[in-house]
C-alpha cells in the first residue's frame, strides 16, 4: 500500500504548597475541580445508579494527597461523561503523551478504512526507515514484509509497537494526522510525530548528525546498558567526538526534547478526544466498537489505573511510557445488572453502562515502579470517589493499594516505549 511522504520543573517543587491550592480550590469550586457540560439526564428506577454527589471534589482532595506522597509530579482529568462533571488536577498544564499519540494514530487509519481508501485486511510494506526499538514483534520482520493493518493496529495499541505505528502514520501522513487531531480538538494538542523522530530529535540536542540515524541503528542505542554506552555509540554512528557535544548528558538532551511541546498535551484535551471518541464523534459505530474492543486489551501497565479499579469496571485504554514520563489514559465503564456485555459506546440509559474518562501523567521520576504506584494510586481515588462504583463511596470492591516492598524496578535510561 502506498504511503504519503513522511523548562523542566521539579515535580517536587512546592508540594506543599500545590496540595493546600488544590484543596481550597476543591473547596469553593474553583480551578481544581471544574463541572462542565449540561445537567445530569434525569435518573429512571432502572437506570444504573449516578455517581455520589460530589465525587469530584473528594477526588481532588485524594488526588493532592497523592501527589504530596510522590517525588513524580502527576497530572489528572477525569470526566463522567453521562453528566460532563469533571475532576482536574493540573491537567491544563501541558504533558507529554509517550505512547497515548498511538490512540489518535488509530482513530485517522480507521478513518481511512471508513473513507474506503483501504480496508483492515490490506497489507502495508514494512521499509527500512519504519523500524524502531520498542515493544512488539513488528520489527523482527524483515524489510519488504507485507503486514496488514489490521495486525498493525493491535501490534500498536495491545503491545504499544513503535515500528508498527510509525507504519500506520507513513500510511495517512504526519500533516493528515495532526489536521485529524485539530479538527477534533482544535486547542490543547502539540504536534504528533513518528516515534523514530522522538529518538532523533533527543538525540539531536547532542549533535545534530543524529537526525540522520537509522532506524537499526536506534534499536542498536537502545540496547546499551547505560547512558555513557549509549553516547559513545553515538559518537561513532555520527562520527562526533563525546567532547564536542551541545549537551554533557542524555538527561539534558530529552530535557530539551520536551521542552519542544511535540508529542505533547492538555491532558483535558486528551481527555476530550477520549470523549470524542466514546461517544461516537470521532468515528462511526462499527469502527469504534473496534478501537474500543482492542483498547480493552491492552498488555501494556498492567499495574496503572486499571489495577486501582474494582472488579467488573471495563477500562479501554492506551498507556505510555518514556523517560521520566509515564501516561495511562482511557475509558472505564461499569455495565448494568444484566449488561456484562453492553457496548461502551451505548447511550447512557436503562441496561446500558456508565462510563468516565480517566487520563493520568506522571513526570521528572525515573523509578517505573514509583510512577505506576502513582498512577495506581489514582486510579484507586477515582473507586473512592464513587464514580465508578454505582455512587458507593470508600466501596469495599475499591482495590487497597500500598507502596511496595523493596528497591524500585527501574527501566533502561534511555528506556523504548512500553518496555
Amino acid at each position: 500500500m502506498p504511503r504519503s511522504p513522511l523548562p523542566r520543573i521539579p515535580a517536587s517543587l512546592h508540594r506543599r504548597a500545590v496540595f493546600a491550592a488544590v484543596l481550597l480550590a476543591a473547596a469553593i469550586g474553583f480551578g481544581g475541580v471544574a463541572q462542565a457540560g449540561s445537567s445530569a439526564p434525569a435518573a429512571s428506577d432502572t437506570a444504573p445508579s449516578a455517581p455520589a454527589a460530589g465525587w469530584n471534589t473528594r477526588l481532588v482532595h485524594d488526588l493532592a494527597q497523592v501527589s504530596a506522597g510522590h517525588s513524580a509530579g502527576i497530572g489528572v482529568y477525569v470526566r463522567d461523561l453521562d453528566t460532563g462533571v469533571s475532576a482536574r488536577f493540573q491537567s491544563s498544564e501541558s504533558w507529554y503523551l509517550a505512547s497515548t499519540v498511538k490512540v489518535p494514530v488509530a482513530i485517522a487509519v480507521l478513518r481511512g478504512i471508513e473513507r474506503g481508501q483501504y480496508k483492515l485486511d490490506t497489507t502495508v510494506t514494512l521499509e527500512a526507515s519504519d523500524y524502531v526499538d520498542g515493544a512488539g514483534l513488528t520489527n523482527r520482520n524483515p524489510v519488504g514484509s507485507a503486514l496488514s493493518i489490521r495486525y498493525l493496529i493491535e501490534q500498536m495499541i495491545v503491545h504499544s509497537d513503535n515500528t508498527a505505528s510509525d507504519m500506520l502514520i507513513g500510511l495517512v501522513g504526519v500533516d493528515a494526522l495532526n489536521a485529524l487531531v485539530a479538527e477534533l480538538v482544535p486547542q490543547g494538542f502539540g504536534r504528533i510525530t513518528r516515534l523514530a523522530e522522538v529518538r532523533r530529535l533527543a538525540y539531536g540536542n547532542l549533535t545534530p548528525a543524529a537526525r540522520r540515524l537509522s532506524g537499526r541503528e536506534l534499536i542498536q542505542l537502545n540496547r546499551q546498558r547505560s547512558d555513557a554506552d549509549r553516547m559513545q555509540m553515538l559518537s561513532r554512528f555520527t562520527g562526533t567526538p563525546v567532547a564536542k557535544f551541545q549537551l554533557p548528558s542524555l538527561e539534558e538532551a530529552y530535557d530539551a526534547y520536551y521542552a519542544s511541546g511535540l508529542n505533547s498535551a492538555r491532558l483535558d484535551a486528551y481527555g476530550e478526544l477520549l470523549a470524542r471518541l466514546a461517544q461516537g464523534q470521532a468515528l462511526g459505530p462499527a469502527s469504534t466498537d473496534y478501537l474500543l474492543r482492542v483498547m480493552e486489551r491492552v498488555a501494556t501497565g498492567t499495574h496503572r489505573i486499571k489495577a486501582g479499579l474494582p472488579p467488573g469496571v471495563v477500562f479501554a485504554h492506551k498507556t505510555g511510557t518514556q523517560r521520566r514520563r509515564f501516561c495511562d489514559a482511557g475509558i472505564a465503564y461499569t455495565p448494568a445488572a444484566g449488561a456484562a456485555t453492553a457496548a461502551p459506546t451505548t447511550p447512557p440509559h436503562a441496561g446500558h453502562p456508565h462510563r468516565a474518562v480517566v487520563v493520568a501523567c506522571t513526570r521528572d521520576e525515573l523509578s517505573l515502579q514509583r510512577s505506576e504506584l502513582a498512577l495506581r494510586q489514582i486510579g484507586a481515588a477515582v473507586c473512592r470517589s464513587g464514580l465508578v462504583t454505582q455512587g458507593v463511596v470508600n466501596a469495599p470492591s475499591c482495590p487497597v493499594v500500598v507502596a511496595a516492598v523493596g528497591g524500585p524496578a527501574r527501566l533502561p535510561a534511555d528506556a523504548a516505549e512500553e518496555r
